[in-house]
C-alpha cells in the first residue's frame, strides 16, 4: 500500500483496516482456537472448560506483561520532531513484531494438532486459520508501514519494515510445528493461550483505535465484515 497510496493514510481508511483486522481476529480466536481447545478437553467432562479458561487467561497475561516491559503505544499517535519520530518508529515496529508472535504460534499450534492426528482439528480448519491470519495481516501491514511513510521514510524502507514486522509469524509457526511432540499433550492450553493473546491485541489496541474520533461506525461495519468472513472461512472449511 505504501507504493500506491499517499504518504498519509486517511482516518477513515485506518478505521476500516483496523476494524476489519479486529473482526477477523475475534472470529479466529473463537472458532479456530477456543472451540478446538474445548473439543480437545471433552474427556474431562464438566471440567472441560479448565484448559481453555487457564490458557486464555495466561495468554492475556503474557501480552499484558509484554506491554509493561516494552514501550507501549497506539499505532495512530502522531509524534513531532525527528528524534521523537525515530523513537516512535522503533516502538511501533517492536510493538507490532511482538504482537505478531502469538498469531504465528496460533497457526503452528493448529497445524501441530492436525499433524499429530490426536485432535479433532482437520487440515481444512488449520488452513482456515492460516487464511484468516493472512487476511488480517494485510491491514495490519498497512497500519504499520503507512505511518512510517508519513514520517518521511522512503517507500522501499517502509515496505521492508512492514515485511520484517511480520516475519516472526512463520518463524513462530515453524518452531511450534517442530515441537509438535511436546505441543500435543498441552494442545488445549496452547490453543486458548493464542486466543487470549489475540484477544488482548483486539481489546487493547484495535478496538480503541477504530472507535475513537468521528465516524467510528465505519470501523464497526468493517469489524462485522471481518468477523463474518472469518466465520464463513472457518465453518465452511472446517
Amino acid at each position: 500500500m505504501v507504493f500506491f497510496l499517499r504518504k498519509q493514510i486517511s482516518e477513515s481508511l485506518q478505521k476500516v483496516l483496523t476494524g476489519f483486522a479486529a473482526g477477523v481476529m475475534v472470529a479466529a480466536s473463537f472458532w479456530s482456537l477456543l472451540q478446538p481447545a474445548l473439543d480437545s478437553s471433552e474427556g474431562m467432562g464438566k471440567l472441560s472448560f479448565i484448559p481453555a479458561a487457564v490458557g486464555f487467561i495466561i495468554g492475556i497475561g503474557f501480552l499484558l506483561l509484554l506491554d509493561i516491559v516494552t514501550p507501549h503505544m497506539h499505532m495512530d499517535k502522531q509524534v513531532e520532531g525527528p528524534k521523537s519520530g525515530l523513537k516512535r518508529t522503533t516502538k511501533l515496529i517492536l510493538a507490532v513484531t511482538l504482537h505478531n508472535i502469538p498469531e504465528g504460534m496460533a497457526v503452528g499450534v493448529v497445524y501441530a494438532g492436525w499433524i499429530s492426528g490426536k485432535s479433532d482439528i482437520s487440515a481444512a480448519a488449520a488452513l482456515a486459520l492460516a487464511l484468516g491470519i493472512a487476511i488480517q495481516n494485510f491491514p495490519e501491514g498497512a497500519i504499520v508501514s503507512m505511518p512510517l511513510r508519513a514520517e518521511g521514510m522512503s517507500k522501499a524502507k517502509t515496505f521492508w519494515y512492514g515485511v520484517l514486522s511480520g516475519i516472526v509469524e512463520p518463524i513462530a509457526a515453524a518452531l511450534t510445528i517442530i515441537a509438535a511432540s511436546a505441543v500435543v499433550p498441552v494442545l488445549p492450553y496452547l490453543l486458548s493461550f493464542a486466543a487470549g493473546a489475540m484477544m488482548y491485541v483486539v481489546v487493547e489496541e484495535l478496538i480503541p483505535e477504530m472507535s475513537e474520533g468521528k465516524h467510528s461506525n465505519i470501523g464497526t461495519i468493517a469489524f462485522a465484515i471481518g468477523f463474518v468472513l472469518m466465520m464463513i472461512l472457518d465453518v465452511a472449511l472446517g
